[in-house]
C-alpha cells in the first residue's frame, strides 16, 4: 500500500484546507475528531490501509483549525455550521455523487450536520459518539474553551488535564481552536431522521465521553451498533476501531 497523498484546496472564504487520499474506489469521506488531524485518527493506526484493500478511495480533511488545514485568526472565518459547509464544498470540489462518509467524535457530529442538511451518501459512520453527545454539544463546548482557557494552570487529576496533554501533543492553535468550538452548536435531533442509509455507530467499550452509542443506534432509522475496545482515547487507536469500519462497508 502506498503512503497517503496530501492535496490542497480552497474553501469559498479562500482559507486553505487540506486532505489526505490513500486507495482507489468508491470514495469514503472520513472526519477525525476534535484536536486531532487525518494522520492520527485515520491512518497512524492503519485504519486507512485497511479500508483500502476493500477497494476504497479514502478522503481524510483536516479539518480547519486543525492538521495542515488553515488557521486563521479572524472570527468571521468560523461562522455557525463550518465545518458542515467546509465538508460539503469538498465534496463538490471533488466532484463526488456516489459515496460513504463518516467520522469520529467531532467528525461524527459534523456527519450529522451534513447529511442533516442534505448529504446523501450511501453508508454513513458516526465512530467516537452517543446521543446525549449530539444533543448536548454546546456543554462539551464549554468543557473544552475552559481547557484552553486553563491550560497552563492545570495539574495531574484535573477533569481537563488530559484534553490538555492531547492538545499539547498536537501543538494546537489555542486561537483558531476557540474560535472553532464557538461555532458548534447543539445538534438538531430532527437530523438524526435523514439517516435511512445504512449506518454504523461504533464506539469504544469504556467510551462514555459522549453518552450512549447504543441508544443513538436505536433512535435512528437504519442503524447498527458495534463496540470496540477502548476509552474515547483509545478505541481510535485499536485495530478493531478500523476493521468495524471495513467490514461493514463491505456488507
Amino acid at each position: 500500500m502506498t503512503e497517503a497523498k496530501v492535496h490542497y484546496w480552497n474553501a469559498s472564504d479562500d482559507v486553505e484546507l487540506a486532505y489526505h487520499e490513500l486507495g482507489q474506489g468508491r470514495p469514503v469521506v472520513l472526519l477525525h475528531g476534535l484536536f486531532s488531524d487525518a494522520v492520527m485518527n485515520w491512518i497512524k493506526f492503519g485504519h486507512a490501509a485497511r479500508i483500502a484493500t476493500e477497494g476504497f478511495r479514502v478522503i481524510m480533511p483536516d479539518l480547519r483549525a486543525h492538521g495542515l488545514s488553515g488557521r486563521p485568526h479572524e472570527p468571521q472565518r468560523y461562522p455557525q455550521g463550518v465545518l458542515a459547509r467546509d465538508l460539503r464544498e469538498l465534496i463538490g470540489h471533488l466532484a463526488l455523487t456516489e459515496f460513504d462518509l463518516g467520522g469520529f467524535s467531532l467528525g461524527s457530529r459534523t456527519t450529522v450536520e451534513g447529511v442533516g442538511e442534505g448529504l446523501k451518501p450511501g453508508r454513513a459512520i458516526l465512530g467516537g459518539t452517543g446521543l446525549d453527545g449530539l444533543r448536548h454539544w454546546e456543554r462539551r463546548k464549554h468543557f473544552f474553551l475552559d481547557a484552553i482557557e486553563l491550560f497552563d494552570r492545570v495539574e495531574r487529576g484535573d477533569p481537563h488535564w488530559l484534553s490538555i496533554q492531547f492538545m499539547k501533543s498536537q501543538k494546537v492553535d489555542r486561537i483558531a481552536s476557540a474560535l472553532l468550538l464557538q461555532s458548534f452548536a447543539d445538534t438538531f435531533m430532527e437530523w438524526l431522521q435523514c439517516f435511512t442509509m445504512p449506518t454504523l455507530v461504533v464506539c469504544g467499550s469504556e467510551d462514555e465521553d459522549n453518552g450512549s452509542a447504543e441508544k443513538l443506534a436505536r433512535v435512528m432509522p437504519n442503524a447498527v451498533f458495534r463496540e470496540v475496545p477502548g476509552t474515547h482515547m483509545s478505541s481510535v487507536t485499536k485495530p478493531e476501531f478500523g476493521e468495524a469500519i471495513a467490514q461493514f462497508l463491505v456488507s
